[in-house]
C-alpha cells in the first residue's frame, strides 16, 4: 500500500516551488531548501522504510494469522477476516488525522504514541486466546498504532529531497515487502518450535527494534504549519474525482482477499503444508521490491500515474479470474508472482494520480485525506465478504474469485471514465 501520502508529496512538490507552499502551510521563509542528501536525509529513508514495514508490511502478513486462527478458533473465515480488515481500516482512517498532527509539528510525538500502541497490540495478541481479545489487540490497538505512525513518518522524506526524491520515496515504500516477508516467515517457522504465543512475542521484539531505530532517526525538518480543511466539498461535485475514488475503493475492497486467503487456499484446496504455504505470502509480498521503483519512475517521467494505474488494476482483475483455473502448486506460484507484481504497482500509483484530478494543488492533501477516509471502508469489509462467500459455497473459492475479478474490472472501467472526463479521447495525454 501502499504509501499514498508519500506519492502525493512527491507530485505536489514537483509542481510547486518548495517556497510556494507558504500561503497554505504558514511562514517557512527561513527554512533552507531540501538538502537532497546527507546523513539526516537518508536517515529519514531508513526510518520510513521501517515504518512502512511495520504498517503495510505487517498488514499484508495477515494471511499467516488467518490460517492459524481458522485452525484454532471456532469462528468462521469471515469473522476472522474482520480482524485483518479492521487493522487496515484503522491504518487508513487514522492516517487522515495523524497527517494533520504532523502539520502542527507533533510528528515525533504522534509516531511515539503509535509505536507504543503497536507494541502493546502485538504483545497482547501473544496473550490473547479468545476471538474478542485478538480482535481488540491485533485489529483495533495495532491498527490505530499503525495509523498514527504511517503518514507522519513517511511524509517527512519528501521534505529532504528534490532531485533524488523519487528514489528516496520508492526505497521507503519497499518496506511493505520487507515486513511482508519477515513477519509471515517468523510466525510460520517459529510456531512449530516454540508455540504461537512466543512466535508473536519474537515478532514483537523485532517490532521493538525497528521502533527504536525509527524514533532515533526521525527528525522533522519544517516548522509547524497550518493545515487545510478536513473536507473540500467541491470535490464531490467533480465527476472525475468521484469516479477515481470509486475505482480505488473497489481496488482496495478486493485487493486483500488474496493476501489474507492465499495460504489458506494452498493448504485447504491443494494440500500444501502450512510451512510451505507461507512461502506464497512471502512471494506475493516480495515482488513489490523490483516493481515499485521502475514503474514509479515511468509513471512520473513518461506515462502519467493514472495511465499507468489503469492497466495494472485491470490486470489484477484478469488474474483473479485466472486464479479460478489454478489446480496445482506450480500454477499457484505463477499466480502469486504475477499478482504480487500487479498489486504492488497498483497500490504504489494511487495517490500520485490525485494531482491530475485537481486544478488547485493546495487542495491535494485535503483530497487525499478525503479519499483515504472513503477507501478505508474497502479493506474493512472486503475480506469479510470473501469469507462469507467461501462459507456460503461450502468452502469453495470460485465465488469470491469471480466477485473480486468483476469488482477489479469495474474499478478499471471507472478509472477509464475518470480519465476520459479529464482528457477526452486523447490517448497520448499524460495523466
Amino acid at each position: 500500500m501502499a504509501n499514498n501520502e508519500l506519492e502525493t508529496a512527491v507530485n505536489r512538490e514537483k509542481k510547486n516551488n518548495p517556497q510556494s507552499t507558504n500561503a497554505v502551510v504558514g511562514d517557512t521563509s527561513d527554512v533552507l531548501p531540501p538538502p537532497d542528501g546527507g546523513f539526516h536525509a537518508w536517515a529519514q529513508v531508513v526510518s520510513g522504510h521501517f515504518v512502512v514495514a511495520l504498517t503495510w508490511g505487517y498488514a499484508a502478513s495477515f494471511g499467516v494469522f488467518q490460517n492459524h486462527y481458522e485452525s484454532t478458533l471456532p469462528q468462521t473465515p469471515s469473522d476472522i477476516s474482520w480482524i485483518g480488515g479492521v487493522q487496515v481500516f484503522c491504518l487508513l482512517f487514522i492516517s487522515t488525522l495523524s497527517g494533520r498532527a504532523t502539520d502542527a509539528g507533533m510528528a515525533k510525538l504522534v509516531v511515539g504514541v503509535g509505536a507504543a500502541l503497536l507494541l502493546l497490540g502485538t504483545f497482547m495478541t501473544s496473550l490473547a486466546t479468545k476471538y474478542w481479545q485478538i480482535f481488540l489487540a491485533q485489529g483495533i490497538c495495532t491498527g490505530i498504532g499503525q495509523g498514527l505512525m504511517w503518514l507522519p513518518s513517511v511524509t517527512l522524506i519528501s521534505t529532504y529531497f528534490v532531485r533524488l526524491r523519487v528514489f528516496a520515496v520508492t526505497a521507503a515504500a519497499t518496506g511493505t515487502s520487507t515486513g511482508g516477508m519477515i513477519f509471515p516467515a517468523m510466525i510460520q517457522h517459529l510456531t512449530p518450535k516454540i508455540g504461537f504465543p512466543w512466535a508473536v512475542r519474537c515478532m514483537g521484539f523485532v517490532v521493538l527494534f525497528m521502533v527504536i531505530v525509527i524514533l532515533a532517526l526521525l527528525r522533522p525538518r519544517l516548522p509547524p504549519r497550518k493545515s487545510g480543511p478536513l473536507v473540500e466539498w467541491g470535490a464531490f461535485k467533480e465527476p472525475a474525482y468521484m469516479l477515481f475514488t470509486l475505482g480505488v475503493f473497489l481496488l482496495y475492497w478486493t485487493l486483500y482477499f488474496t493476501f489474507f486467503y492465499i495460504q489458506v487456499y494452498a493448504t485447504e484446496e491443494l494440500g500444501l503444508s502450512q510451512e510451505a504455504g507461507v512461502n506464497l505470502i512471502i512471494v506475493t509480498n516480495a515482488l513489490g521490491i523490483p516493481i515499485r521503483a521502475p514503474f514509479g519512475y515511468l509513471a512520473d517521467r513518461y506515462i502519467g500515474p493514472l495511465n499507468c494505474l489503469i492497466p495494472w488494476v485491470a490486470l489484477c482483475g484478469i488474474l483473479m479470474f485466472c486464479w479460478a483455473a489454478v489446480h496445482t502448486v506450480a500454477e499457484l506460484y505463477v499466480f502469486a508472482v504475477f499478482y504480487g507484481l500487479a498489486s504492488a504497482a497498483a497500490m504504489a500509483l494511487f495517490a500520485g494520480t490525485v494531482p491530475s484530478l485537481t486544478k488547485d494543488l493546495d487542495k491535494i492533501g485535503t483530497r487525499v485525506g478525503m479519499a483515504l477516509s472513503i477507501i478505508s471502508v474497502g479493506p474493512l469489509t472486503g475480506p469479510s465478504v470473501a469469507g462469507s462467500l467461501i462459507a456460503r459455497t461450502g468452502g469453495g473459492y470460485l465465488a469470491p474469485q469471480m466477485w473480486a475479478g468483476a469488482a477489479l474490472i469495474v474499478a478499471a472501467l471507472t478509472l477509464v471514465g475518470a480519465r476520459f472526463i479529464i482528457s477526452g479521447p486523447h490517448l497520448q495525454a499524460k495523466l
